[in-house]
């Protein structure tokens, strides 16, 4: 659900809840390797069990922004293309406040989102992650031993909106990437290919279909990404590496 305006006497009006703002490059998807800006907020309305970002879901830590002072920290960095990631960006509708603002300075613009919310604004790649049944968090698998509480149900609930989906894929440039750990994931990547293609408006072939191996960590890519490649080719879907995981393992702010 959408960030609230509650408290907005103790904020700024216009701010976000921000984890992280650094730069590096970014590590997946059609533009892996590309420098970039990223801005990281706090919050989202799923629970994976493998989340890279804990700290922006199960345990949400993040600082008030606002517009202005998230500008200054992105023009302070070289990198002409920005992503706002998370967490579940588009939770806020002040994200759109700052994609505008961002695309008035000339910068491309990245959104990493789960795609269960659907925003209007100027978005020059949308990176849609849909989580497939193999994210939702059990008693058995959740971060660290986190209790995952009622998130088994709430996550296994809300997790696909295909609503939400069609309308980005309609009105963006976009890549569908799949976090993938066996071929069991397959079968519900192929029958969600196929709802979607037969609601959606724009075309979605092949290649804009990524498979990404879960991991967070080295050790963890090790045992998954020749699995998922070897996917990748059986079904003609592209291979997505996880760049920063190779460079940095898993080191904030990369």
């Amino acid at each position: 659900m959408p960030v609230t305006d509650a408290d907005s006497r103790e904020r700024p009006a216009d701010a976000l809840p921000i984890n992280e703002l650094f730069s590096s490059l970014q590590g997946e998807g059609v533009l892996a390797g590309v420098p970039s800006v990223f801005v990281r907020t706090s919050g989202c309305n799923l629970r994976c069990w493998f989340c890279d970002s804990a700290h922006t879901s199960w345990e949400p830590t993040h600082a008030w922004m606002g517009l202005e002072e998230i500008l200054a920290e992105v023009d302070a960095h070289d990198p002409d293309h920005v992503v706002l990631t998370g967490g579940e960006p588009l939770l806020s509708d002040r994200c759109v406040d700052l994609l505008e603002r961002l695309s008035t300075r000339g910068y491309h613009t990245t959104v990493e989102t789960n795609g269960t919310i659907y925003r209007d604004a100027p978005i020059d790649l949308a990176s849609i992650s849909p989580k497939l049944a193999s994210s939702t968090p059990t008693a058995e698998r959740t971060p660290a031993g986190v209790d995952p509480g009622g998130w088994t149900g709430r996550h296994e609930r809300d997790r696909i909106d295909l609503e939400a989906l069609v309308a980005l894929v309609d009105a963006y440039d976009f890549q569908l990437k799949f976090v993938v750990t066996d071929g069991t994931d397959l079968p519900e990547i192929l029958e969600l290919l196929s709802d979607l293609r037969a609601e959606a408006s724009a075309s979605i072939p092949d290649d804009r279909v990524l498979l990404m191996p879960e991991g967070a960590t080295r050790d963890r890519l090790a045992e998954t990404r020749e699995t998922v490649a070897a996917l990748a080719m059986e079904y003609g879907f592209r291979y997505t590496p996880r760049l920063h995981v190779d460079l940095w393992n898993d080191a904030p702010e990369t």
